[in-house]
């Protein structure tokens, strides 16, 4: 539109001109280190931005995600690439952008390069290994936090540390969690914190951000610091998919910061369930043995009273039993089969030739006694 003597273009006209212009450029390579790179099932563009690790320059790079997926990269933050495409605008905002047609690794930035050398190094140290790491206590008197200047973060932990277990204390200590001078800053904050007489575990946190962003919990200083600590750190530093070295070297490692709330203290309500079936458990326990007592006492005092009476019962049967082998055994028993007892001057006669013709006898029957003499003998 004309004002004047000047030809005026809206934002709109200007944009789309410069767009019409770019599209006109042929295509480029261009070079650089991936950072913030975000792809989404969902979303049909995949987001990256290529950094010049020189200068610090930055261009952001979209491609199609159906085309990112067919090339099966399997990018990382850190990693050097080659870009080919078009320059392009975005019309509404006016951001000028790359939008990619492939893209080639070659190789790993020098930040990732380093970063993987540290941690060769420090893995040969034995800073990573599993056997060092602690348990988190069950029910830590206080937890240590130290955090940047994050709302959301520090809001999100003391929220969740406060709803599960309200009789934790919260020690919060913000630093710099980024750019110069943040791992001096986040190892003088975790000394801080660890050493403080009531804690009992420290929770190191931070909110997401881009590969730079994350770079000071990967130097040496803060792994180390993290692995000295005289308690159990747990790492909440960045997203899910972010691995800065300091995970390697904590205790525990969470996704989130209510994760590691979760990790850090117990829930007070399932502790109270937990108490009330136990204590449920008891009484049922108690009861039941109570009852088992109770019959087996039951048992004891009917045998106590049948005993007597058993006992007598078995000496009757003992005492006739005796008695029938004594009945068995007594000579009157003999006599009354129809035997007799012959005696000669007193004495049992057992052989004819103990006595001589005309010597008196004594025959004893079952019934009454003879007097008698022998007329013969016989042998």
């Amino acid at each position: 539109m004309l004002h004047g003597d000047r030809k005026v273009f809206s934002v709109s006209a200007f944009n789309r001109g410069v767009s019409v212009w770019l599209r006109k450029l042929p295509s480029v390579w261009v070079e650089g280190e991936v950072t913030e790179l975000r792809r989404n099932p969902a979303w049909a563009t995949v987001f990256l931005t290529l950094k010049d690790p020189k200068t610090g320059a930055t261009l952001s790079v979209t491609i199609p995600r159906t085309t990112y997926d067919r090339l099966e990269l399997g990018l990382a933050e850190g990693e050097t690439v080659h870009t080919a495409g078009r320059a392009e605008l975005y019309e509404l905002k006016g951001e000028l952008a790359l939008r990619a047609t492939t893209i080639e690794r070659v190789g790993v930035g020098g930040h990732l390069a380093a970063i993987e050398e540290r941690k060769r190094k420090l893995a040969a140290e034995g800073l990573f290994a599993a056997e060092r790491k602690r348990r988190l206590p069950a029910v830590p008197r206080a937890v240590g936090i130290v955090t940047g200047a994050d709302a959301a973060a520090r809001g999100d932990l003391v929220t969740t540390l406060g709803r599960r277990f309200p009789g934790t204390a919260v020690v919060v200590c913000e630093t710099r969690v980024q750019g110069k001078g943040a791992d001096e800053a986040i190892v003088a904050a975790l000394r801080a914190v660890a050493t403080h007489p009531e804690v009992d575990v420290v929770v190191l946190a931070r909110g997401g951000g881009s590969f730079e962003d994350l770079l000071p919990f990967s130097s040496e200083s803060v792994v180390r610091a993290v692995a000295a600590s005289p308690v159990p750190v747990v790492s909440a530093v960045g997203h899910e998919q972010d691995t800065p070295l300091c995970d390697l070297a904590a205790d525990a490692r969470a996704a989130t910061p209510t994760a590691a709330a979760s990790l850090v203290v117990p829930d007070a309500t399932e502790l109270r369930a937990a108490l009330d079936a136990t204590r449920r458990r008891l009484r049922q326990s108690l009861r039941s043995a109570l009852e088992r007592d109770t019959t087996r006492l039951a048992r004891l005092g009917d045998r106590l009273h049948r005993a007597p009476r058993l006992l007598l019962e078995r000496r009757r049967a003992s005492l006739d039993h005796t008695g029938a082998r004594l009945q068995a055994l007594s000579p009157h028993g003999t006599l009354a089969r129809g035997y007799a007892i012959v005696r000669a001057g007193g004495e049992a006669l057992r052989e004819a030739a103990a006595v001589a013709p005309g010597d008196a006898l004594e025959i004893q029957l079952a019934s009454g006694e003879l007097g008698a003499r022998v007329e013969e003998v016989r042998q």
